[in-house]
């Protein structure tokens, strides 16, 4: 297996460190027998030191007193050679096999003392007497503390090199991992987020508060102690936290919410006070959190343990953001996707004051966008990034920067030097369905079959176009599909009628139904088709109230899956309420299906039309199928674009006067109001408002993937 990172430092690692450790632990025991002589020493027994000592072949010996013995060192008068018995590996070190001297251990008492010394005075040997001396237990120490400090060293390269968690060391568990990417001079600014207006005006007033609290704090103004923004995926939440970070010039601490939980107990809450400590310090700062779900959801909920960790995150994270000591000139800015999750407790004002939508932007915020992503990108003249915004519905900031990044891609392929509106064409069929299966092998009577099915889907739209226009079909095979139509609303809907929810379930049975007439047969082509269908009309039903039969009650809520707070709870009708959806359901999937089979009967020459130029040219456009449906015949090839300017995203100064002049207007007409409630005093208002709280559940209703509201532009 290739080593996945070859530039991997060998010295650095932990292993380098066990090997030295092992080498001097080694070398250690192989010269440790050697350590306090310089030359070889005979180890013989007591009895052959009283046999030599007799015989006189000791020239001279000293006794030194010991613990329990005697510890006698000495000389030959000749040299001796040592004993096989005693040869081991470390001699091969040490040169000759022959000594002088020698050493010995005998019985500690008097009577073997007075023994030896009568034996050295009648052989004339000299002997010396020296007291117990405590150096030979720091000698025998010695070799052990010079053993421990390759050991502690080895210790403390481990404890202060940084581990898989990305700390500092192993010591360093409960430090912040959050960097302050202000330091990091942070490019970003407000002009560089397009298609969210509304949401950069609510952001001008934090970096404005942070710039002069003074202007606010005069009026008696509480700094924000928090700004949540939640909405779909890729829809700038991020991006706009970054942009505040380059316009605010104050400290920005990022993290992100899973970075607070490890594997150990304690070093999430540990995490949060050193991260709110820090920012205390470096005050007026901003802390941004991003995905905060990971940490803020609902505390009680989970189905069974391994949440008090978590828990005990987030309680310290409530505490540090509106506690007893309190944070201020700390703002925190969080991120989310899954608002519907987090705990009521950090939602409450002090907390997070501001809860800011970031929902996918309308046509002149696509237009926006596509401008901002396009700027250092070679458009060809026929590249019309209004007339693109109005072909992408329902993308987010993230999709159409993915789309231009895929026509630029495209036309790198084929050699261009300017991405046209082919690549451009095509970027959005792979984005939307995947790339083109040009080579798939499939035979004439199935593709008969996909082109009756879509030319079915292209005459019920082009008959219910009242809500939705057909923009593009084709039959060549992208990833699931064997062919797509895409049917677009005319503009962006913010609410949907029940005559266009129907019209929509109708357009996608005509595939269905075109292909009974026809060929007489069903096909498991439809199968998407009725997903869609059903998922739409059970919405009809239990969501939106559009049933006379079960009338204006919502039996089914629209809100996301929370399996932890769902958990137990029964369904909110009863047995025979469900059978009456189901038979409701039946009833309207029955009428949209027959109504489909009246139009494609009455326009069976269109559907032929279509079918048949399917087949010749496989993709036709929304100017191509007009013409086809209303004279039989392809259009003349001759288009016209449009020439409007595209709007520069405004910058923070743009948006603050913006927002200046939105504040001065607002305080006119309250003022023109209360004129004419003085004119009309005791006559009711007409027409009636809706509070801030019911408008926001009603975008938030509309950013939710639902079927009303999510427009899907394809036939998979």
């Amino acid at each position: 297996m290739q080593n996945p990172n070859p530039n991997r430092n060998f010295f650095g690692g932990t292993l380098f460190y066990i090997l030295i450790f092992l080498a001097v632990a080694g070398i250690f025991q192989i010269f440790a027998g050697d350590f306090n002589s310089a030359t070889r020493v005979d180890e013989i027994s007591s009895t052959e030191f009283i046999q030599n000592l007799n015989d006189g072949e000791i020239d001279n010996f000293t006794i030194q007193i010991g613990s329990g013995a005697y510890n006698i060192t000495g000389e030959y008068v000749n040299s001796t050679s040592i004993n096989e018995e005693d040869e081991n590996f470390f001699q091969i070190f040490q040169g000759s096999d022959s000594t002088r001297q020698f050493e010995t251990r005998v019985l500690g008492n008097d009577t073997t003392l007075a023994y030896i010394t009568q034996v050295a005075l009648s052989t004339n040997t000299e002997f010396e007497t020296l007291s117990e001396s405590s150096a030979g237990l720091w000698l025998s120490i010695i070799p052990f503390l010079i053993l421990m400090v390759p050991v502690f060293f080895l210790m403390f390269s481990m404890m202060q090199s940084g581990g898989a968690s990305g700390g500092k060391g192993v010591m360093n568990f409960g430090k912040t991992k959050s960097k302050d990417v202000s330091k990091q001079k942070v490019k970003v600014r407000f002009d560089d987020v397009a298609g969210a207006e509304e949401e950069k005006q609510e952001l001008v007033e934090v970096v404005e508060f942070l710039k002069d609290p003074k202007r606010f704090t005069a009026l008696g103004a509480r700094i924000p102690a928090g700004v949540l923004l939640e909405g779909p995926p890729g829809t700038g939440k991020t991006l706009l936290a970054k942009a505040v970070a380059g316009e605010a010039g104050v400290p920005f601490f990022s993290i992100s919410g899973s970075e607070f939980v490890e594997m150990f107990v304690g070093v999430g809450a540990s995490r949060v006070r050193d991260l709110f400590e820090t920012a205390k310090k470096n005050a007026p700062a901003i802390i941004f959190i991003d995905e905060i779900d990971a940490v803020g959801r609902q505390r009680g909920a989970g189905m069974g343990g391994g949440h008090d960790e978590r828990e005990q995150t987030l309680n310290q994270l409530l505490v540090e953001m509106d506690g007893f000591e309190g944070n201020e000139g700390v703002i925190v800015i969080a991120a989310t996707n899954r608002s519907d999750v987090l705990d009521p407790a950090l939602l409450r004002p002090g907390r997070f004051d501001r809860q800011i939508l970031v929902g996918n932007p309308d046509v002149k915020g696509r237009e926006a966008i596509l401008k901002v992503h396009s700027r250092n990108k070679k458009l060809a003249p026929d590249v019309d990034l209004k007339v693109v915004a109005q072909q992408t519905p329902g993308f987010s900031g993230a999709d159409l920067e993915n789309l231009l990044n895929e026509a630029a891609l495209i036309a790198a392929r084929f050699d261009r030097t300017s991405i046209t509106a082919a690549d451009v064409d095509e970027a959005h069929d792979r984005v939307i369905a995947g790339p083109a299966k040009k080579d798939s092998a499939i035979s004439e009577k199935q593709r008969k079959t996909i082109a009756y099915h879509e030319a079915g889907h292209t005459v019920v739209g082009m008959v219910l176009s009242e809500a939705r226009i057909v923009h593009k079909v084709t039959i060549v095979p992208r990833g699931r599909a064997g062919g797509y139509a895409i049917m677009l609303p005319k503009e962006d809907q913010f609410i949907v009628t029940e005559t266009e929810l129907y019209q929509q379930v109708v357009g996608l049975l005509g595939g269905r139904v075109a292909e009974e007439i026809v060929f007489n047969h069903q096909s498991t082509g439809a199968s998407n088709d009725f997903e869609q269908a059903t998922q739409i009309v059970r919405s009809m039903v239990t969501e939106y109230g559009m049933s006379e039969k079960l009338g204006t009650i919502q039996y089914e809520g629209n809100q996301k899956v929370f399996v932890g707070r769902q958990y137990g709870q029964n369904a909110h009708y009863s047995e025979q309420v469900a059978y009456e959806i189901d038979l409701e359901i039946r009833r309207i999937m029955g009428e949209a299906l027959d109504e489909a089979h009246e139009i494609i009967s009455a326009h069976r020459e269109q559907l032929n039309i279509i079918a048949e130029k399917l087949l010749e040219v496989e993709t036709l456009d929304a100017r191509q199928i007009k013409s086809l449906f209303e004279t039989g015949k392809m259009p003349a090839e001759n288009g016209s674009q449009n020439d409007e300017p595209i709007e520069e995203a405004d910058s923070f100064e743009e948006s603050k006067a913006k927002a200046e002049q939105e504040e001065i207007k607002e305080r006119q007409n309250e003022a023109d109001n209360s004129e004419k409630n003085d004119d009309n005093d005791g006559e009711p208002p007409v027409g009636g408002s809706t509070s801030h709280q019911s408008e926001s559940k009603v975008r938030r209703a509309l950013e939710n993937d639902e079927p009303i509201f999510s427009d899907n532009d394809s036939e998979q």
